[in-house]
């Protein structure tokens, strides 16, 4: 084996927390899997060093909420997707605030306090009624987050109510919205988003929602769907544009502490069953190298989370050493990722047995990231 001075130097610059380029991280990606692990567990370990009072590297967190889905109905089509119908199909729906207040029941006795909201786009619900909906949850829970609406459906909002998205999302949020996931981030980059899901919001409109949603001081989640169609420095490509938005966002909070930011990354693999989309996936050895290099990339990020709902909860485990520091939601309903053909399912006693294994300290969380009592 001849000696390669430049990857010891690459190898050295990250295990000090350097910001690396997209060349450099297409060369970690080629390294052996324990490696790059081993290198996404020194950069948890260097972004969570100040968290928690300096305990931030013996905590990792969980959430207790709820995948509410407010409807199925959806006028995309894409190809990923098992769980959207269109409105003539028998078993499409859109929910009642009395289904609404009953889940949001169970997940409160549960100790949840948030769900996460997300639906399809509904090419008949006016904006109206997701004000009134918002409204209702937030006068009738007012202690209860709202963690809702992708960038996907803004962008569909924005089509259909004919405004701009300013306003809308400045009125949601007036109405009780909490905060935003990352839903529909899929593969930020055209090439592979007009092949999987041609009628959805592209890569600018997607970053557009978030860069107006944290001037608006809503805080928001990223993510990534990967495994399907995409090439790998197209998923990085991914991460790139994730962390300059995330630069700016973190930039304009240094002026105005009331504005937001990415709060964490989630990362999963394509789930094929009942889809149409024909690609060949990946398990879980690609899961643990991707999840690792996005770490490593994602130097802005506090918080990666691990995607034991695609993966398994002992991979979900596994994670933890391969740079994430939260095992997600115990998500007490999913309706999305079963649709495609996997069901796993997770207990808070689950959640702390996992954690305690590694040797971590198992605690509840919120959305920001504040630890529960």
């Amino acid at each position: 084996m001849i000696y390669d001075a430049s990857l010891d130097e690459l190898l050295q610059k990250v295990w000090d927390g350097q910001r690396i380029n997209a060349a450099e991280a297409k060369r970690l990606y080629a390294l052996p899997l324990e490696e790059l692990g081993a290198l996404a567990d020194r950069r948890r370990q260097l972004a969570k060093a100040k968290d928690f009072n300096g305990r931030g590297n013996e905590i990792v967190t969980f959430n207790i909420d709820r995948n509410i889905n407010y409807t199925n109905v959806c006028n995309v089509y894409c190809k990923f997707c098992a769980f959207y119908r269109v409105e003539k199909d028998d078993d499409s729906y859109v929910l009642t605030l009395t289904e609404l207040d009953k889940k949001i029941e169970e997940t409160v006795a549960l100790g949840g306090n948030q769900m996460l909201m997300q639906g399809g786009h509904h090419p008949k619900l006016t904006k109206q009624w997701y004000l009134d909906l918002l409204s209702h949850v937030k006068n009738k829970f007012p202690q209860f987050n709202i963690h809702g609406f992708s960038p996907s459906e803004f962008i569909h909002f924005r089509d259909v109510f004919n405004e701009p998205l300013e306003k809308i999302i400045g009125d949601f949020k007036a109405a009780g919205l909490g905060s935003i996931p990352g839903g529909g981030g899929e593969i930020l980059v055209d090439r592979v988003r007009q092949r999987i899901a041609p009628l959805k919001a592209m890569s600018d409109d997607w970053l557009a929602v978030m860069d107006v949603a944290h001037q608006l001081g809503l805080y928001s989640s990223a993510t990534m769907m990967f495994g399907h169609v995409e090439t790998v420095e197209e998923r990085i490509e991914h991460l790139e544009r994730l962390r300059a938005q995330q630069d700016i966002s973190l930039n304009r909070k240094k002026e105005n502490p009331q504005m937001g930011n990415f709060t964490a990354f989630i990362a999963w693999t394509f789930q094929a069953e009942h889809t149409k989309l024909r690609a060949p996936t990946v398990g879980a050895h690609e899961y643990l190298r991707m999840q690792a290099l996005s770490r490593i990339y994602l130097d802005n990020f506090a918080n990666v989370q691990s995607s034991w709902v695609t993966q398994g909860l002992e991979i979900g485990q596994v994670a933890l050493k391969y740079g994430a520091n939260d095992l997600g939601s115990i998500m007490i309903e999913e309706n999305v990722v079963s649709q495609a053909g996997t069901t796993f399912r997770m207990t808070v006693g689950d959640m702390q047995r996992l954690i305690k294994d590694l040797g971590y300290e198992p605690h509840q969380r919120d959305n920001w990231y504040q630890l529960v009592n």
